[in-house]
Formats: C-alpha cells, structure tokens, sequence
C-alpha cells in the first residue's frame, strides 16, 4: 500500500532549490521564522554530492529545519522521513530527524515522540543519512509513534551541538513504507496502527473500535498485536480478528466478536481459558448475532461452578434460543467444589403455604438450590428462593408429613453449569459437549422458571451428585436426547448409591434415547406429560440376590405420561404421591394415566420380592383409575421372582374397590411365577355338581386386586346335572367373592358340572 500513489497525498517537500519561505527554523508552524534570506543559510545549487542542496551555517544549540507543509498523517500508513547531509567545516554536530506533531484544529500533539535518534558527524565530507519511521501505531521500529489523534506533522531535522559548524544538506525525501509492516497480502487492519498500545494499563478501547471500522470498512481483517492490551468497556468487533496479543478488561465489560464468535478465538483473547468461556457466555446473553457458542472440539477445565447469571448482571429473565455446543467442560480436581450443608430449625403450615418454610433464623444463608432433606420431605424438594427478612424460603415441592416445626438439612451441590441465578430462562441448548465432572462436580442446575431447556447428544461422565437439577419450573417442555450418562458410584451396590441423573417440577418433558449407567435414579419426576422414548437405563450390581432402586419414580398421581420403548434394566417405576401436602384422597385425581407400552424389562440376580411396577401411596383412599401395561417383555436372569407388579404399603394402600380403566394385556412373561393381565380369561373345571361355582382370580388380576367385573362367561360344552342332562339355563354372577374379593361366583337354578372360560376383571373399564 502507498497513499501517494493510491490517494494521490502529497507527501514530499519541495526541494530546497524551489526556495527556502516554505523552511523554518522553529517548529514548521504558520508564522514561524524561516530561512529565506538568513545569513545563516543559502541555497547551493550545484554540490558535487547532492545537486541542489541547502547549506546551514550552526549558530543555535539546538538548529532546527522544518517543512512548514501539513504533511499527513492516516491511521495505518507509516512514513519514512529520511536526509542525506555532510559536514563542510568547524565543529561537527550531531543530527536526527525531528517533527512537530499536529492534531485537530491546527493543534500541538503533546505527549508524544517528535525526534529520531541522534547520529553524530565524524568526518568532514563524509555523506551520512539519518532517517525515521513515523505513524499511528506503535511498532517495532517506529521512532515516532503519535497515536490516533495525530492528523499532520512539520518534519525536518534538527543539528545538536557546539555552534560555528557547517553543514550540507540533501533534499528531505518522505516516503510512504506502510508495506513493510502489512501482513499477509494486505488482509488485515492492525490495532497498532490505530493507536493501540498494549500496555496493560493505557485503554485502548479507541484504537480498537477505529481499526475495527477500518477493517469493516476495506473488507479486511482486524489483527490485534502483541502485547496486553487494556479495554476500558464494552467493545463489539464486527470484523473477523486474529489475537497475537490479549485483552483484559473489567468483568462488566463485554468482548462482542460478532464474526468470530467461537470460543478459540475467545481464547486466544483473553490467554485463559477458563475466563474466556466466562466472557464468551456474557457476549451470548447480549446479541452477538449468533445463538450458539461453539468450542470447537476444545476442551475447558473449570475452577469453580460456572454462575451463568452473574456474568450478565441486570438479566434476571432471557427467552431468546442461546446455547453451548461441541467440546468438553471439566472440573478441575484442585478447583472449589466441596459441597455446602447447614441445619435449620422451620415450621411447614400446610394449610397456608403448600411449598414455603417460615420461621428460620438466619434464612439467609441457606443457598438457593440446596436439597432439603427432613422427616416428611420426599425426594428432590429444593430451596427455590429465600426471603431472609421474612425468615422464608421457598420449596420446589410441598412436604408430605412435616407439618410443625423440626430440623432440616440444607445441602448445596455445585455444578459445572449452575443457571439458578436467573429468574427465568427459555430455549437454552447444550449440544454435543462431554461434560467431565470427575467425581467432584455435579453437571446443571436449570433456572427457577423456564421452557424448552435442551440437553443433546452429550456425555455426562461421573457426576459427583446430580446430573442435571431443576429448583422449580425451569425445567417445562425440557428435552434430554441421546445423551450418556455414566454414574461416579459404579462399584457401589445398588442400595447404596445416591446419585440421581435428574429431576422435574414441571410438565411435558420429552426423555429420548439415552443411555444411563449405574446411578440410584435416572428421573424422579412431578409434573404430567412426560414422554420417556428409546432409553437404557441399567442400575444392576453383582451381588447375589440384590436389591434394586427405582429407576423413574413418578411422584404424582395423574401422571398423564408414557413410557415407551425403553430397555429398563435391573431398575423399576415406582409411582408415587410423596410430592403432595395432602397426601390422602379427598376427591382428587388419584393414580392415572400412565402409559407402559413396548419395553424391555429385564433383571439379573435378584431377590423374589423384586418387582419393576410399585404403586406407593402416600396417603390412604387412593387407588388406580388409568393405567395401560401392554406389549412390553418381563425377563429374569439368574433366578425368578413372584410377579412384575406391587403395592407398597409403608405409608397406605390402595381401594381396590374403585380401580377403573386397567388394561394389560399383550405382554410377554419369562422367569416370573405369577403372570398378570386385565381383563385375565381363566378356564375353570367344576367336576362335582354344586348350584355354586367358585373361580379364583389366583394372582393373574394385577396388583392381587379384586375381581370386580366379569367380561365373558362361555361353558365348554354342556353343564349336565347328577343324571347327566344338559341344563340350559344361564347362572349370575357375583363378584369380588371370597375374603379378599378376588374371587367370582357362578350361582346355577340347580346344581351342574361342566367347563367354564370366564373373564375376570379388576376394574371398572368406565
């Protein structure tokens, strides 16, 4: 690049020949003294070494020559002042090339460099040249580095020394040699030539956004140079820029890289990896144009959890599609990830506030999102936000038996990923990222509120205690697709491991097609609408006749949710009402609408009590009113159990006199005692006559429930009387016969004999 010949600036003075009125020996400035018709200077038009040349006859310390013209100065162009000079007589003097720079409204540049160095005249006659570099930036090599304010210089020499010397002097030649520090065929705009300096201290803010509208401007790119270079604010990049040097910058003060928006190139702004996804994440909550922070395949260690919302102070709700995709994020073994536990004495009032505890003295420093645990608190009950002046905090669920005042413990996690900050957060992803918690960290914590949260196609690889955490509702519409999840508690024994993969408050969750290995739970999960599709999830052990936890717990009744296709390996569905403040029926929706179709259950080794369906009341009066168990494969290995399905009474029953709409039907039984279905068709052989005939459900109805309705009834062949006549007359029913109800009669005008099919069921259909 040359400004003189692409821009036409005149950049050469004239020569000396033309006349000395444009040549003063001050500063070059309107009005300053020059040479024309001093006796100490005239014209030598025909010097043997030079032509045309001015000679100076020293009578000042300090002699100065300057071009009174307004040389220009651009931002990115870089001159080469240069003169050719000898001594003629007297005392020799030193010389260096010298300025006056100049910036708007005719103003002097003070603070900067104006001078060159100093070569001294040994010989006489001898022709020395001085020269300078002058511009913007501050280079390697440049003399005169003036900044963005400079606008024009008065250039020229200056002689140093005793007077009574003189000296010849060549014409001044200014040349432009911005090509020698242009990079790479001329693709890139450099922030030094902008003013930048990069001194860790001075702001070179200015200079950046400048060389960044030069950049945008020329279609080039923008080349941050070596050094620290210091922003003092919020700075947006809308070129594409290659960092040789750093930034720093104050934690509320964004980097916005609206071309190169990934985080390699965050990296290498900022020379700490760690900082740079902090500031990549702040850049995405305010518009860089993209919606996703890509790694890069790069991998990030973190220190500590990864607060998202204290990067972005000021934003308490976002709803805009953001996300985080393709790497590794990991938990540094020597980073600050200890668990937090404190104990607190609080009431829980039922009857006045369902989710809240009041009454706590120092409620403040119970940390949102920590676990609560106490007599009567089900699983996964959260802190979901604290009021210390109130001496409340708010739950993710109501208590199920804690009314009163009791002792809680309070125990705060710390995740890689923690989004509790927010008050609210829709439509974020984490897409494709291997989320290394080492055993010392547990993976997210999703915001209070929120739709749409996204998990897809990562690994979640020894969470230390959850994978993914959601404090209240921001987990609605949540999607976890094709993920792995591998525990941290694989040597354990079932029984003894407590890490769970996740839970939800809230509805509509679609689980599909994940892997999950070894943890105590892979869902517990509140809320209706859930769709689990294509998942694996084994929790088994090696221990002979062992014992298995539930794999998804359903803590509400009227679930109103599938569960299709999955391998369900050496775990079962517990469903239960331990979420609710009011654990007892009193005319709400009790068990219903679970969906169980096409799976594979499967277990190895364990005891005969294991079954993979639980029901488990909290409260009494409840029972089942839609439930659909079909198609799926029941196998055991390595010894048998009783049956697949069962009640657990610890805390109630169930009213077997008003189950309603059960169907199982379809399924396939391998290594179970007992198989079930409803409506269950028996065959009954009555060899002696009797008015009465009795068939027993024997365990095929499900859950051992009553038999309350008879489908079919149909005789194979006659029913003969004591002579052997066919009897054609039709026998009622009675149902739920016997002490237990799971029996049914066939009551006959007269005593009969003969083969029945009948078809039993434990239900209502309606």
């Amino acid at each position: 690049m040359n400004k003189a010949i692409t821009d036409g600036l005149a950049l050469m003075p004239p020569p000396f020949t033309d006349g000395l009125d444009v040549w003063s020996r001050e500063d070059g400035t309107p009005g300053s003294t020059t040479y024309e018709g001093a006796a100490d200077a005239a014209i030598v038009t025909a010097d043997q070494d030079f032509g045309g040349c001015i000679e100076i006859a020293k009578t000042e310390t300090t002699q100065r020559l300057r071009y009174m013209g307004q040389t220009p100065i651009l931002p990115g162009c870089y001159l080469r002042v240069r003169a050719r000079i000898k001594a003629m007589s007297g005392d020799l003097p030193g010389v260096r090339v010298a300025a006056w720079a100049g910036a708007a409204g005719e103003e002097h540049l003070a603070g900067v460099p104006e001078t060159g160095a100093e070569t001294p005249l040994t010989t006489y006659g001898d022709v020395v040249e001085v020269a300078a570099i002058v511009g913007t930036g501050a280079r390697g090599g440049v003399d005169m580095a003036w900044g963005r304010e400079a606008i024009y210089g008065h250039f020229g020499l200056d002689l140093i020394g005793a007077t009574g010397g003189v000296v010849r002097i060549d014409d001044i030649v200014i040349e432009d040699i911005t090509s020698v520090f242009l990079r790479d065929l001329l693709d890139w705009v450099d922030v030094r030539d902008y003013g930048a300096l990069g001194d860790g201290t001075t702001d070179d803010h200015a200079a950046f956004a400048a060389a960044d509208a030069a950049a945008v401007a020329s279609g080039r790119g923008l080349l941050v140079s070596k050094g620290m270079h210091y922003i003092g604010d919020t700075l947006t990049l809308d070129a594409r820029v290659r960092f040789e040097g750093t930034v720093t910058m104050a934690d509320a003060h964004r980097l916005q890289l609206t071309s190169d928006y990934d985080f390699p190139t965050y990296a290498a702004a900022f020379g700490d990896e760690e900082l740079a996804l902090r500031k990549a994440l702040q850049a995405l909550f305010h518009f860089t144009d993209h919606v996703t922070l890509d790694l890069k395949g790069r991998r990030v260690d973190l220190s500590a959890p990864l607060e998202v919302a204290a990067l972005v102070p000021g934003i308490d709700a976002f709803a805009q599609r953001r996300g985080v995709a393709n790497g590794q994020i990991g938990a540094d073994p020597d980073g600050d990830w200890a668990s937090v536990s404190l104990s607190r004495q609080a009431t829980y009032d039922p009857s006045t506030a369902a989710r809240q505890l009041s009454g706590i003295s120092g409620a403040g420093d119970i940390p949102v999102g920590a676990l609560v645990l106490g007599s009567g608190v089900g699983r996964e009950v959260y802190v979901t936000s604290v009021n210390a002046a109130a001496g409340t905090v708010t739950l993710s669920q109501p208590l199920f038996d804690a009314e009163g005042t009791q002792n809680y413990t309070f125990t705060r996690f710390r995740y890689l990923f923690d989004f509790s900050g927010f008050g609210a957060l829709d439509k974020f992803e984490m897409l494709g990222i291997e989320f290394l918690c080492r055993g010392e960290a547990s993976c997210i914590m999703l915001a209070p509120e929120g739709l749409t949260f996204r998990i897809s196609d990562c690994v979640i690889n020894k969470p230390k205690d959850r994978g993914i955490t959601s404090i209240g509702r921001g987990c609605q519409g949540m999607f976890v697709e094709q993920c792995q999840f591998l525990s941290n508690e694989m040597p354990l024994r079932a029984q003894d491991r407590s890490s769970i993969v996740l839970n939800v408050n809230a509805n509509d969750t679609k689980i599909r097609n994940n892997r999950v290995v070894l943890f105590a739970h892979f869902a517990v999960m509140n809320g209706s609408g859930h769709m689990f599709i294509g998942n694996h999830f084994f929790h088994g052990d090696s221990e002979p006749n062992g014992v298995r936890q539930a794999g998804l717990v359903f803590t509400k009744t009227n679930v109103k949710s599938t569960v299709t296709g999955n391998y369900i390996d050496n775990s079962s569905i517990e469903w239960t009402n331990e979420h609710s403040a009011e654990p007892a029926f009193d005319n709400q929706f009790s068990f219903g609408g679970l969906t169980l179709t096409g799976n594979i259950f499967t277990v190895n080794g364990v005891a005969s009590w294991f079954r993979w369906l639980i029901v488990k009341p909290y409260g009494p009066g409840h029972f089942i009113h839609g439930l659909n168990v079909s198609g799926n494969v029941f196998r055991t290995i390595n010894g048998g159990i009783a049956r697949v399905d069962g009640v657990d009474t610890t805390h109630a029953g169930l009213d077997y006199g008003r189950m309603r709409n059960i169907v199982v039907e379809g399924n396939a039984f391998n290594g179970i005692d007992q198989t079930i279905a409803n409506p269950v068709t028996l065959r009954h052989d009555q060899n002696s006559t009797a008015t009465t005939w009795t068939i027993d459900s024997a365990g095929f109805l499900p859950f051992e429930g009553r038999a309350r309705n008879v489908d079919a009834f149909v005789l194979e062949g006659p029913a003969v009387n004591d002579g052997g006549a066919t009897v054609n007359a039709m026998p009622y029913v009675s149902t739920e016969a016997g002490a237990n109800g799971d029996k049914v009669q066939l009551h006959w005008p007269e005593a009969v004999k003969g083969r029945a099919h009948v078809t039993l069921r434990v239900d209502n259909p309606v």
